[in-house]
């Protein structure tokens, strides 16, 4: 029987996710656990490109798998400028950087005590 997008858990989101990041070579690729820590998301996925053309590439891996699995919403910003591409899911956001802009917003500092999820490079 096929999954729905109800069965989809956010940890299984977000692992999805970075899954689909990895298979586009994503850089320093991270997942926050952000359930003890925040009301507004489960899950940031967290990576750098290495281009303006990789970010994007990334960004449309995501929304590719999203429709495959039927996962809702999707918002993105950031696209066109492609230095810092955001994606909401809801329970999962996704956040696409140059390796500058990565740097100088530094989420893993700013969230440095939430657990982190083990992805596989």
């Amino acid at each position: 029987m096929a999954r729905t997008t109800q069965e989809i858990g956010a940890k299984e989101k977000a692992i999805l996710f970075a899954e689909a990041l990895s298979d586009k070579k994503a850089v320093d690729l991270l997942v926050l656990d952000l359930t003890s820590a925040a009301t507004f998301t489960d899950y940031f996925v967290i990576s750098t490109g290495t281009s303006p053309t990789h970010l994007k590439a990334m960004s449309d891996n995501a929304g590719k798998v999203a429709g495959e699995k039927g996962i809702k919403g999707g918002h993105v910003e950031g696209f066109q400028e492609a230095v810092w591409i955001l994606q909401d899911f809801g329970n999962v956001v996704i956040h696409l950087f140059s390796k500058e802009a990565r740097e100088y917003y530094s989420l893993e500092r700013l969230w440095g005590d939430v657990p982190r999820l083990p992805v596989n490079p």
